[in-house]
Protein backbone atom coordinates (compact mmCIF):
# COMPACT_ATOMS: atom_id res chain seq x y z
CA UNK A 1 0.00 0.00 0.00
CA UNK A 2 2.84 2.38 0.84
CA UNK A 3 4.39 1.79 -2.58
CA UNK A 4 1.13 2.72 -4.33
CA UNK A 5 0.88 5.90 -2.28
CA UNK A 6 4.47 6.81 -3.19
CA UNK A 7 3.72 6.22 -6.87
CA UNK A 8 0.59 8.38 -6.63
CA UNK A 9 2.54 11.29 -5.11
CA UNK A 10 5.32 10.87 -7.69
CA UNK A 11 2.69 11.15 -10.43
CA UNK A 12 1.24 14.26 -8.82
CA UNK A 13 4.72 15.82 -8.71
CA UNK A 14 5.22 14.94 -12.40
CA UNK A 15 1.83 16.41 -13.35
CA UNK A 16 2.63 19.63 -11.51
CA UNK A 17 6.04 19.93 -13.21
CA UNK A 18 4.52 19.25 -16.64
CA UNK A 19 1.75 21.80 -16.10
CA UNK A 20 4.22 24.41 -14.92
CA UNK A 21 6.48 23.85 -17.94
CA UNK A 22 3.49 24.03 -20.29
CA UNK A 23 2.30 27.27 -18.67
CA UNK A 24 5.74 28.84 -19.04
CA UNK A 25 6.01 27.79 -22.69
CA UNK A 26 2.49 28.96 -23.47
CA UNK A 27 2.87 32.38 -21.88
CA UNK A 28 6.33 32.89 -23.42
CA UNK A 29 5.08 31.93 -26.87
CA UNK A 30 2.10 34.22 -26.51
CA UNK A 31 4.30 37.17 -25.48
CA UNK A 32 6.65 36.60 -28.41
CA UNK A 33 3.74 36.31 -30.85
CA UNK A 34 1.96 39.33 -29.43
CA UNK A 35 4.89 41.75 -29.38
CA UNK A 36 6.90 40.29 -32.24
CA UNK A 37 4.21 39.45 -34.76
CA UNK A 38 1.09 41.34 -33.59
CA UNK A 39 -0.83 38.12 -33.13
CA UNK A 40 -1.21 35.67 -30.29
CA UNK A 41 -2.70 32.46 -29.02
CA UNK A 42 -6.30 33.27 -28.18
CA UNK A 43 -6.76 30.59 -25.56
CA UNK A 44 -3.38 31.01 -23.84
CA UNK A 45 -4.68 33.14 -20.97
CA UNK A 46 -7.48 30.73 -20.17
CA UNK A 47 -5.26 27.65 -20.44
CA UNK A 48 -2.60 29.28 -18.25
CA UNK A 49 -5.21 30.17 -15.64
CA UNK A 50 -6.55 26.62 -15.70
CA UNK A 51 -3.05 25.19 -15.32
CA UNK A 52 -2.32 27.58 -12.48
CA UNK A 53 -5.41 26.44 -10.56
CA UNK A 54 -4.38 22.79 -10.99
CA UNK A 55 -0.80 23.48 -9.86
CA UNK A 56 -1.94 25.47 -6.82
CA UNK A 57 -4.46 22.88 -5.66
CA UNK A 58 -2.09 19.93 -6.15
CA UNK A 59 0.69 21.98 -4.54
CA UNK A 60 -1.47 22.57 -1.48
CA UNK A 61 -2.02 18.82 -1.12
CA UNK A 62 1.70 18.09 -1.56
CA UNK A 63 2.65 20.77 0.98
CA UNK A 64 0.14 19.38 3.49
CA UNK A 65 1.52 15.87 3.05
CA UNK A 66 5.11 17.02 3.51
CA UNK A 67 4.25 19.22 6.49
CA UNK A 68 5.45 22.37 4.72
CA UNK A 69 2.46 24.57 5.51
CA UNK A 70 2.92 27.45 7.89
CA UNK A 71 2.52 26.38 11.50
CA UNK A 72 3.15 28.20 14.74
CA UNK A 73 3.86 25.59 17.38
CA UNK A 74 6.28 27.36 19.72
CA UNK A 75 3.55 28.60 22.07
CA UNK A 76 1.85 25.24 22.52
CA UNK A 77 5.16 23.36 22.79
CA UNK A 78 6.52 25.81 25.38
CA UNK A 79 3.49 26.18 27.63
CA UNK A 80 1.52 22.96 27.06
CA UNK A 81 4.02 20.21 26.16
CA UNK A 82 1.74 17.42 27.38
CA UNK A 83 -1.17 18.77 25.38
CA UNK A 84 0.72 18.94 22.06
CA UNK A 85 -0.48 15.53 20.77
CA UNK A 86 -4.08 16.42 21.60
CA UNK A 87 -3.72 19.87 20.01
CA UNK A 88 -2.18 18.33 16.89
CA UNK A 89 -5.09 15.94 16.54
CA UNK A 90 -7.50 18.81 17.08
CA UNK A 91 -5.76 20.76 14.31
CA UNK A 92 -6.00 17.77 11.97
CA UNK A 93 -9.69 17.50 12.79
CA UNK A 94 -10.20 21.17 11.89
CA UNK A 95 -8.23 20.61 8.67
CA UNK A 96 -10.38 17.59 7.87
CA UNK A 97 -13.59 19.60 8.29
CA UNK A 98 -12.22 22.41 6.09
CA UNK A 99 -11.06 20.13 3.27
CA UNK A 100 -14.31 18.17 3.32
CA UNK A 101 -16.11 21.49 2.77
CA UNK A 102 -13.67 22.23 -0.07
CA UNK A 103 -14.30 18.79 -1.56
CA UNK A 104 -18.06 19.14 -1.28
CA UNK A 105 -18.24 22.64 -2.75
CA UNK A 106 -15.75 22.00 -5.54
CA UNK A 107 -17.47 18.75 -6.53
CA UNK A 108 -20.83 20.51 -6.71
CA UNK A 109 -19.36 23.36 -8.80
CA UNK A 110 -17.64 20.85 -11.09
CA UNK A 111 -20.91 19.04 -11.76
CA UNK A 112 -22.87 22.28 -12.12
CA UNK A 113 -20.44 23.72 -14.67
CA UNK A 114 -19.40 20.58 -16.55
CA UNK A 115 -21.80 21.18 -19.43
CA UNK A 116 -20.82 24.85 -19.82
CA UNK A 117 -18.25 24.94 -22.60
CA UNK A 118 -15.66 27.70 -22.86
CA UNK A 119 -15.87 29.48 -26.21
CA UNK A 120 -12.09 29.95 -26.46
CA UNK A 121 -10.79 26.51 -25.55
CA UNK A 122 -13.84 24.28 -26.05
CA UNK A 123 -13.18 22.74 -22.65
CA UNK A 124 -15.81 22.35 -19.92
CA UNK A 125 -15.64 25.16 -17.37
CA UNK A 126 -16.05 22.49 -14.70
CA UNK A 127 -12.34 21.76 -15.19
CA UNK A 128 -11.64 24.92 -13.22
CA UNK A 129 -13.32 23.41 -10.13
CA UNK A 130 -12.24 19.78 -10.55
CA UNK A 131 -8.77 20.24 -8.99
CA UNK A 132 -10.44 21.56 -5.83
CA UNK A 133 -12.40 18.33 -5.53
CA UNK A 134 -9.35 16.15 -6.22
CA UNK A 135 -7.10 18.12 -3.86
CA UNK A 136 -9.84 18.14 -1.23
CA UNK A 137 -10.05 14.34 -1.40
CA UNK A 138 -6.26 14.02 -1.21
CA UNK A 139 -6.04 16.41 1.74
CA UNK A 140 -8.91 14.64 3.51
CA UNK A 141 -7.04 11.34 3.15
CA UNK A 142 -3.91 12.99 4.56
CA UNK A 143 -5.84 14.44 7.51
CA UNK A 144 -7.46 11.09 8.28
CA UNK A 145 -4.07 9.36 8.12
CA UNK A 146 -2.55 11.96 10.45
CA UNK A 147 -5.46 11.63 12.87
CA UNK A 148 -4.95 7.87 13.04
CA UNK A 149 -1.12 7.74 12.88
CA UNK A 150 0.32 11.20 13.60
CA UNK A 151 3.94 10.13 14.00
CA UNK A 152 4.27 7.59 11.18
CA UNK A 153 3.07 9.87 8.38
CA UNK A 154 4.65 13.10 9.63
CA UNK A 155 7.79 13.18 7.42
CA UNK A 156 7.12 10.34 5.01
CA UNK A 157 8.04 12.08 1.76
CA UNK A 158 9.57 10.99 -1.51
CA UNK A 159 13.27 11.68 -1.87
CA UNK A 160 14.02 12.28 1.79
CA UNK A 161 16.04 9.85 3.79
CA UNK A 162 14.14 10.30 7.05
Amino acid sequence: MGRLVSILWAWIDAIMATLLAAMIALVFANVVLRYGFSSGIRSSVELSRLGFVWVVMFGAAVALRRGEHLAVTEFSAAFFPRAVPVLQRLCWLVILVAVVMLLWGAARQTLANWHNISPLTGLPTGLMYLPGAIAGALMAAIAIARLIHPVETKTNTIGEGR
